[in-house]
């Protein structure tokens, strides 16, 4: 019997230590991957940071055994979003992260031929905008995480409404080159109907657009404001976006907690570095032979709510006690100003970017 639990003992020993080897051996070997971002390095750095952490972790090291190729396309036109595409696919990396909708959609033009594996970010509804065939089994080559966008509208509208008076008409800003918007404006006019809130709608394509945007707002008597997330231009523009709105003394609620922390009053979504970081998990399944075709993609579980107490105090907004107990994480400052250049500014390349 003694000799029966020493060979037992000795075949789980052999298996953990091939289970181990496998793991170093994929690690050990430099992995290849490429990032392609339609937005600036300044805006979205942070971002990068939390990916590799997450890298890191699951045992890649740029500069030991990992190469990252980045593609920052700031300000720039879907083609130019393209060719970066086509450039990072060309240098044939082991997989393409990618980190909105456009650039997906750019990532999958550009591997359609190859196969290489894309792995998304943080995207809104991939399979509405057909860029998945469902979750469970995305089909062709493509996974990560999605951002559920869609399923924050009506807590976001809920929270909105909690601040400011009954009957407020509420505008929506909404970026007509996002192909996200159509589905998710859809959707909020829906939770709107539910809760009896008037809603106006307010279509940019560009930042230069964001003053006439404001203007509008005033024309309409609109006394809140509601960001459309998943929007790339929006969140590249968010210290501008929040100086409008202090000049206009408008509450506002955002999609991501980076708008509060500029200056914003209230966000809810999922944590965007925490998506970025479990990025890694998928990049590192997909280093290690997984196919992205059958590897489901993420949904998040937690939405955070975020408030800023400062912004409230300066806008003569009380929280409500409920309020600030149901905050999963509160701020309480308000930057003084920005040093982030002004909005539309002569010289400078405009945003037109899309989606998240």
């Amino acid at each position: 019997m003694s000799h029966v639990i020493q060979v037992l003992v000795l075949l789980v020993s052999l298996t953990s230590m091939s289970v181990s080897n496998v793991r170093a051996d994929s690690t050990d070997k430099t992995k290849r991957v490429g990032y392609l971002v339609w937005s600036s390095q300044e805006a979205r750095g942070h971002l990068e940071l939390a990916l590799l952490d997450g890298m890191r972790d699951a045992g890649y090291v740029e500069g030991r055994n990992l190469i990252v190729d980045r593609r920052y396309v700031d300000r720039a036109s879907f083609d130019e979003l393209r060719a970066a595409a086509t450039e990072l696919a060309n240098l044939k990396p082991d997989a393409i992260i990618s980190t909105c909708s456009p650039s997906t959609t750019a990532a999958k033009e550009a591997t359609s031929k190859t196969g290489t594996p894309v792995i998304m970010a943080f995207v809104s509804d991939p399979v509405a905008q057909g860029l998945i065939t469902s979750y469970r089994h995305p089909g062709a080559n493509i996974t990560g995480l999605s951002s559920q966008a869609e399923d924050t509208l009506p807590k976001m509208l809920q929270y909105l409404a909690e601040v400011i008076p009954p009957r407020t008409r509420v505008a929506i800003l909404y970026n007509a080159s996002n192909p996200a918007h159509s589905r998710l404006w859809q959707l909020v006019r829906q939770a709107a109907v539910a809760r009896g809130i008037e809603l106006i709608r307010v279509d940019i394509s560009r930042t230069s657009d964001l003053t006439a945007a404001f203007e509008s707002i005033g024309r309409e008597r609109a006394g809140a404001l509601l960001v459309l997330p998943d929007d790339n231009m929006t969140y590249n523009s968010r210290v501008e976006l929040n100086e409008l709105l202090k000049r206009q003394r408008l509450p506002a609620i955002f999609g991501a907690r980076e708008f509060v922390d500029v200056g914003g009053l209230m966000s809810y979504g999922p944590s965007l570095t925490s998506s970025y970081r479990n990025v890694a998990v998928y990049v590192d399944k997909v280093l290690r032979g997984a196919s992205p075709a059958d590897t489901p993609v993420e949904q998040p579980k937690q939405f955070e709510f975020v408030v800023n107490t400062a912004a409230a105090k300066a806008l003569g907004i009380t929280f409500s006690q409920a309020l600030i107990v149901s905050a999963d994480a509160i701020v309480n400052e308000v930057p003084a100003s920005t040093t982030s250049r002004p909005v539309g500014a002569a010289g400078k390349r405009e945003d037109k970017s899309g989606g998240m």
